[in-house]
């Protein structure tokens, strides 16, 4: 099985396995996030550890997918780990977002609804300000096609997520009819 194969699967399996059980229960039993498709309802200690493991997928791929030599990896591991505690508290706030969303998805209002839409722009200009910043670092250890193919996977990976969280969570203006 060559690279592209096995990335193609790896990110199949990736986005299977992310936003189809990202859903929330508080103390009282009450929903928090949109419902899966199989309807059930994971608590936040269930959406951590699916966290983690995709955290863990996700490294595994790019290290499959880099090809680095072992000089490179001991430079850049560390690197990716820094990059990737501070991604993960941006994904923090979106969750929050993502529950928060979810929790009153039958009753936003107007104002809600610019608010979560404005959060989330920040969201995301969060990680384009991540990436910008690791660039450099990262390109300080690792040559310009192994930086770009690391921003790259990345990159992918954050859409295939995100394409897969969208899908669960319904529009605003379909709630409201």
């Amino acid at each position: 099985m060559n690279n592209k194969t096995e990335l193609v699967l790896m990110l199949a399996g990736l986005c299977s396995l992310s936003g189809a059980h990202v859903i929330a229960q508080t103390a009282t039993g009450q929903e928090t996030a949109a419902s899966s498709k199989s309807g059930q309802v994971a608590s936040d200690q269930d959406i951590e550890l699916l966290r983690k493991d995709i955290r863990s997928q996700k490294k595994q791929l790019i290290a499959a997918n880099l090809n680095l030599t072992a000089t490179e990896a001991t430079k850049f591991w560390p690197i990716y780990d820094q990059y990737q505690a501070e991604y993960t508290k941006i994904g923090d706030t979106k969750l929050a977002l993502i529950k928060e969303y979810a929790q009153n998805l039958d009753t936003v209002t107007d104002e809600q609804a610019l608010d979560y839409l404005k959060r989330s722009e920040e969201i995301s200009e969060s990680v384009v300000q991540l990436r910008k910043r690791y660039v450099p670092l990262v390109n300080q250890v690792l040559p310009g096609t192994k930086t770009a193919t690391f921003f790259q996977l990345e990159r992918r990976i954050e859409m295939l997520v995100d394409v897969e969280v969208a899908s669960l969570l319904p529009p605003l203006q379909s709630q409201g009819q």
